[in-house]
């Protein structure tokens, strides 16, 4: 594709990701620059490591780290009137608008959202008499430098901060193990990968995202009772040579295929770093040919989307298309739904996959969308929100986003907050995060219920399985918009929510 076209169809996938959380945004942003020859920054979607190399992920642990019994009962950043929060926010808005790529109004109202949540827990007593002090810090998710910088700063120096919130995910790799690992400070982050992540980081790192484990296991279990895995089924997996997608394909992935007494997959590896885009393009023609001789009828992409961009380009070109098993590992069947129809319709159309978020309805309350409308914590954090600002999008629409930086930082926010005050007034790192572990089925935004344990310091519990869909001709596939209009590209649901998988 040349260039011209690639860098359309990469801003007709930017305007369908607008009601896709912050994290997804920004690595699908800063990946297809890369893709489309524009400046490169190592910044991560979710799922992932730092894009722009391949960092040594963790040390895989044979068991958690220390439990939450074990935190230090520092009680750093916490005063008698006040607690210390710092809250990191991605200033890459700018990029995306110099690119071409912004027009979604919730970006420039992140310092909003935070103060309107974190008012309104003030406003009714605060955290056991203390009031949240937030610390906001406009960041630049493509500097590794800041971001350590930032860590530090708040981990040992002043002000001393008691927890460090992010939201929407753009706060991502080892920087959060700066936080929790280095620092034994709380982080609450979207952002999330496997389970080496948490094990490292225990017990001082809790995500409302999905842990990429649990992901898999549960797109084993999908794949084989939805038949495109097992039953002589020929079956490969495309995985990016980056640490964290190998730790993911031999750590996870092929001992879930084992333990479902599935057959070892093809394997392929691709080149993944966005820095390696002539080794991505020389790789891809080989890998899909020899798929296609091998008559490989199911691929589970294990790969950032720099990556699986031109990886479907060259199913494309050769006319080769594969049932894909998608799912939240890399946003895969998220940023897709942004390329159909064009310019991967064959390719992309009908694909189904797992995902823990409420994709597939509608950014309206139930008394505009009685289908498909917010779930009760959106409902929650929509009346806080339209009590004190002015609608986030006056020239579209009068209400939030689901998926979108009001709902994650809402999430966020009130999540750290039920949890510091069943922590009690002697607030400190331990009771903090035995409060965390004790969690139960809070109303979440981006996925319905986050459930947490002394073990289990990813939220979701829940996932449903979601097909890419053209709604062209419009039918009731889609749901309709808040105004009623037909959707023309949406996420079908196929399955509605079941238990996800403990990985």
């Amino acid at each position: 594709m040349a260039n011209g076209g690639r860098t359309a169809a990469v801003k007709r996938s930017w305007r369908r990701l607008r009601r896709r959380p912050l994290a997804t945004q920004v690595g699908v942003l800063v990946v297809t620059l890369a893709v489309v020859g524009g400046a490169v920054y190592a910044v991560t979607a979710s799922g992932s490591t730092n894009s722009n190399q391949s960092v040594v992920a963790p040390a895989v642990t044979t068991a958690n780290g220390p439990s939450v019994d074990q935190a230090s009962t520092s009680s750093r950043g916490v005063s008698a009137t006040e607690i210390n929060v710092a809250f990191p926010v991605s200033n890459l808005a700018t990029l995306a608008s110099n690119f071409g790529f912004a027009g979604d109004a919730e970006y420039g109202v992140q310092t909003a959202a935070i103060k309107t949540f974190v008012n309104a827990i003030n406003a009714g007593g605060g955290i056991n008499g203390r009031r949240i002090n937030p610390i906001i810090v406009s960041y630049d998710p493509s500097n590794e430098a800041d971001m350590r910088s930032l860590c530090k700063q708040w981990t040992e120096g002043n002000p001393p901060v008691f927890a460090v919130i992010d939201g929407v995910g753009a706060w991502t790799g080892d920087n959060e193990l700066c936080i929790t690992q280095e620092g034994h400070t709380p982080m609450i982050g979207e952002w999330s990968t496997v389970t080496t992540w948490t094990n490292e980081g225990s017990p001082y790192l809790w995500w409302t995202g999905a842990d990429q484990a649990s992901i898999l296991s549960t797109l084993v279990s999908w794949g084989q009772s939805s038949g495109l895995l097992g039953g002589g089924r020929k079956v490969a997996v495309v995985a990016g040579d980056r640490t964290s997608d190998q730790v993911a394909l031999d750590d996870y992935l092929l001992p879930d295929m084992a333990r479902a007494g599935l057959p070892k997959p093809m394997i392929e590896t691709i080149p993944s770093s966005v820095t390696d885009t002539a080794a991505i393009n020389a790789a891809v023609p080989l890998i899909v040919e020899r798929l296609k001789a091998a008559h490989v009828q199911s691929v589970i992409p294990l790969m950032p989307f720099n990556a699986f961009f031109p990886y479907l380009g060259q199913e494309a070109g050769q006319q080769y298309y594969p049932k894909l098993l998608l799912s939240d590992y890399e946003s895969s069947i998220e940023v897709t739904l942004g390329l159909i129809p064009y310019p991967y319709e064959q390719a992309l159309n009908g694909q189904e996959g797992v995902t823990v978020e409420t994709l597939g309805g509608t950014d309206a309350p139930d008394n505009i969308a009685p289908v498909g409308g917010y779930d009760p914590g959106v409902t929650a954090c929509y009346n806080t929100w339209k009590a004190h600002n002015p609608p986030a999008a006056p020239s579209s629409s009068p209400y939030i986003e689901e998926q979108g930086p009001i709902a994650g930082w809402c999430q966020a926010i009130r999540l750290f907050a039920s949890a510091a005050t069943r922590a009690g007034p002697d607030l400190n790192r331990r009771t903090f995060v035995q409060a965390m572990a004790a969690t139960q089925n809070f109303a979440g935004t981006y996925s319905p219920v986050l459930s947490y344990g002394p073990n289990k310091f990813s939220g979701p519990t829940e996932y449903q399985v979601v097909a890419l869909h053209n709604n062209v001709p419009p039918s009731s596939a889609c749901l309709p918009t808040w105004d009623g209009v037909p959707q023309g590209t949406c996420w079908r649901v196929i399955q509605t929510w079941k238990p996800l998988a403990s990985g």
